[in-house]
């Protein structure tokens, strides 16, 4: 079908002369080869930084991309861009997350789950839902390492438009610097940036924790079924300064938000340590709890300098976990649908394009989602494409140099293949 579209509509001259191309050997490929992928792939392997790689041992380590790796990060900021010409938005919320790919490639290496992997660092937009950057890592590199110079490699592909940059991410990047960075309004473009952070649940955090009084802790609802209920989790106001934080006058002030949760199955008095668990544990009132925490620069609408202007916890506690939504999402898509998480090659740099690819893929595919196939189609997933648009039954007719495929009018697709059509003319047509 590739071969047939590809020389549907040529004149019979054209069409010669396409055959004289191949004259030598009969063209059967309608895609490249795998040795032809392979050689392709070759150019975007740098055996110097391979080498320097090597030297690093276990130390975490990440080699510099090349001049056609870097090429990837263009074409997917011109992407980004021209989202945001067909939907401009005025905000721009940057999740920022790690993922794991499982791999038994000799040259991986082991990740902090003890198992061979790489460990790509990826930024993903919110609002036009598309991963705006990544960057390919071994295993054994830990998510927040040198995370603010990914953070700001991802703020210049934001295209023009976005005056607002709001930031989540869990704590891996509860790093001091980074926090000041975002606080500060250290970047020129968009000054202070506003973020929700997930912060280490240390025992000096506990500590702060177990000072709040009882009646400060407020209930965390959901809407559900036309109401507001309880979900049985509680959040407070801590006031708390971590160690080597070293705030002087100029320095910004954050506010750190507890979340607790009562444990469905108590354990007796003295015998928390034997038991070990996935998460941080607080006893308060002879009650044990789930302990979380997350610090953020929005302003308390109850601090008199807010003027009522802030974010009380709750919201600011939801729209952090929102972040676990698309975004998780996201990478689930990459490994699973689009063929990411199974690296073809040993060679570093090969499997940091076939990642790469993989992002142009998704973020390509959302887009036609959005812009071409639109209302609920939005949220499916691959598979449902599949079986519901790409799969379908049709006869291919060829007449007077037109390709036609004829598909039941009575399909439940028919109507959206028409109206798809129809999008793709628009767009191509529309300035931008």
């Amino acid at each position: 079908m590739l071969m047939r579209v590809e020389d549907a509509g040529m004149t019979r001259r054209q069409r010669r002369a396409l055959l004289r191309r191949w004259r030598k050997t009969a063209r059967k490929r309608g895609v490249p080869s795998p040795s032809a992928m392979f050689r392709y792939l070759e150019k975007f392997h740098d055996p110097h930084q391979e080498m320097l790689r090597k030297k690093s041992g276990k130390k975490a380590f990440i080699p510099a991309p090349n001049e056609y790796l870097q090429g990837f990060a263009k074409v997917n900021g011109d992407m980004a861009a021209w989202a945001q010409k067909k939907q401009p938005e005025r905000t721009a919320t940057l999740d920022l997350d790690a993922t794991l790919i499982e791999t038994t490639k000799a040259k991986a290496l082991y990740s902090y789950k003890k198992f061979k992997s790489y460990q790509p660092l990826n930024v993903w937009w919110s609002e036009q839902l598309v991963m705006l950057h990544t960057e390919f890592r071994d295993g054994n590199v830990p998510a927040g390492f040198d995370i603010l110079r990914v953070f700001v490699e991802s703020l210049a592909l934001l295209p023009d438009g976005v005056e607002e940059v709001r930031v989540r991410s869990d704590t891996a990047a509860y790093q001091h610097e980074f926090l000041r960075y975002m606080a500060l309004g250290k970047n020129e473009r968009f000054g202070v940036i506003k973020f929700v952070i997930g912060c280490d649940v240390t025992p000096e955090f506990k500590k702060a924790v177990a000072e709040v009084e009882e009646d400060e802790w407020k209930p965390i609802t959901r809407f559900k079924n036309g109401r507001f209920e309880a979900t049985g989790q509680e959040y407070a106001e801590v006031c708390f300064v971590p160690r080597g934080m070293g705030l002087g006058k100029k320095d910004p002030s954050y506010r750190y938000i507890a979340i607790r949760e009562p444990m469905e199955e108590q354990c007796l008095p003295g015998l928390e340590e034997q038991q070990k668990l996935p998460f941080q544990t607080i006893r308060l009132q002879k009650k044990r709890y789930k302990l979380f925490g997350v610090v953020t620069n929005f302003a308390n609408p109850e601090a008199p300098e807010s003027k009522g202007e802030g974010w009380d916890g709750e919201k600011v506690v939801k729209f952090y976990r929102k972040r676990c939504g698309k975004s998780e999402e996201a990478h689930a898509v990459l490994k699973s649908d689009l063929a990411g998480g199974i690296l073809p090659s040993a060679d570093f740099g090969e499997n940091a394009a076939w990642w790469w690819m993989s992002i142009l893929a998704m973020n390509l595919n959302n887009l036609l989602k959005r812009h071409v196939l639109q209302g609920d189609w939005e949220d499916r997933r691959m598979k449902a494409l599949r079986y519901g648009l790409i799969r379908i039954a049709g006869r291919v007719i060829e007449h007077a140099r037109r390709l036609i495929i004829r598909i039941s009018g009575e399909h439940p697709a028919y109507r959206l293949l028409l109206e798809a059509r129809a999008r793709i003319a628009e767009l191509a047509l529309s300035p931008g």
